[in-house]
């Protein structure tokens, strides 16, 4: 699992690093905490896929941890405990858990679960809509419907706006002329589409570009149509 990084979070350091081991042959980053202060500073400080949280630790227990994490982040969460009532388990997932395995555990189960909602996170998140994009020094934000150049806002038209969303969402990515139209239109057929498309990136690029006659963010594509590069 590539470029996937998993916190471990479990005082007793046998565990850990033998789940570091099976892991990390697996093609998992590992980061190997031993308490609850270690792993929210961890989290803090790097991107997380997903965590496995021993409940029974000193000073704050697993449970309390996980609640403060779910105050800012909604990163996958698998507990790892020696408790195995079922009042426990459930407590366990109503706070935030995806899920909840008792010790001792077959490793190959454990790996199988770590992968199915892995898989199944990555899949809800590609679903999402980011809601900014970065691009060189524009940024735009979705919530604000505002763009910005090096800080300084730019007022867009609605149609501008939208032409620049539906470029920053494809960086990199050749648009035609009839693509753009549908996207912002919504519709397939008009007239001149190809005249009142550069009319428009004319207006985005002197909006954008230090020099429009070389833009350094939309650029054509002779023949073709359009391109945001992806900076």
């Amino acid at each position: 699992m590539r470029n996937v990084q998993i916190l471990i979070c479990d005082d007793d350091v046998d565990i850990n690093e033998s789940l570091s081991i099976y892991l990390k042959k697996d093609g998992y980053k590992v980061i190997k905490c031993f308490n609850g202060k270690e792993a929210l500073a961890a989290l803090d400080k790097n991107h997380v896929d997903l965590i496995i949280m021993d409940v029974m630790m000193p000073g704050e227990d697993g449970i309390k941890v996980v609640e403060r994490i779910r105050e800012t982040s909604d990163v996958p969460i698998i507990f790892l405990s020696a408790k195995s009532e079922l009042n426990d388990k459930i407590k366990g997932l109503e706070i935030g858990g995806d899920d909840y395995m008792t010790k001792p555990y077959e490793i190959l189960e454990l790996k199988a679960r770590i992968k199915s909602i892995i898989k199944r996170s990555s899949a809800t998140t590609e679903k999402k809509e980011k809601k900014e994009y970065k691009i060189g020094n524009l940024r735009i934000d979705q919530d604000s419907k505002q763009v910005t150049l090096r800080n300084k806002p730019i007022k867009f038209t609605p149609i501008e706006y939208k032409i620049i969303v539906y470029f920053a969402k494809n960086p990199g990515k050749v648009l035609s002329s009839n693509d753009i139209y549908k996207e912002v239109w919504n519709e397939s057929e008009a007239y001149n589409i190809e005249n009142t498309i550069a009319v428009h990136i004319r207006h985005i690029r002197e909006k954008i570009e230090k020099d429009s006659r070389e833009p350094k963010y939309i650029k054509v594509v002779w023949g073709i149509g359009y391109k945001l590069e992806a900076l």
